[in-house]
């Protein structure tokens, strides 16, 4: 049944989407395990969904989702108060306030690299990002490219310093602006 909210449930959709890793970190920084994450950021994602209609605008929906992502694991460690393994509630929001700030962080690192990836040459690009990819060994995509394993790592590791300085300069550049 189609809904009669579709233009409102596409921009949660979008929202989420975007800022899901970083509420999923924020998270993950504030549980024990994994698993607990994973059950709390159910919680979070119906949570959002319920309460998006109170959202003032969409530039407030980062700091509004980690708001409730905080309410939403206070509520999940009020559930377990037994467990031991738990942190105390100041150590739980000197963590969030710093997890937050790491996230901003990581979020502008992440684009930095990303920029910067995109000023490679197309060659280098996909180097850096088939010898980055999940189960890749060295050796073989150097076989595969008639290289030397100790080449590639050369190789690597020339684009790599160069995207270090590339995403230096871009987060200076972003401090100024």
């Amino acid at each position: 049944m189609p809904s009669t909210h579709q233009p409102q449930d596409d921009q949660f959709l979008r929202l989420y989407s975007e800022h899901e890793p970083s509420l999923h970190g924020f998270v993950r920084s504030l549980v024990p395990t994994r698993d607990d994450a994973r059950e709390v950021m159910q919680e979070v994602a119906v949570a959002l969904w319920r309460k998006f209609e109170s959202l003032a605008s969409a530039a407030e929906f980062r700091p509004w989702a980690f708001g409730v992502a905080r309410m939403e694991v206070m509520a999940w460690r009020r559930d377990r108060g037994r467990d031991r393994l738990l942190f105390g509630d100041d150590a739980l929001a000197i963590l969030a306030e710093q997890s937050e700030q790491m996230s901003h962080q990581l979020d502008a690192q992440h684009e930095a690299l990303e920029e910067c990836l995109g000023k490679l040459s197309a060659d280098q690009n996909k180097l850096v990002r088939a010898a980055y990819a999940p189960g890749v060994r060295i050796d073989q995509l150097a076989a595969q490219q008639g290289r030397s394993a100790m080449a590639l790592y050369k190789t690597l590791h020339r684009i790599r310093l160069a995207l270090v300085e590339c995403t230096r300069a871009v987060l200076a550049r972003e401090e100024l602006g």
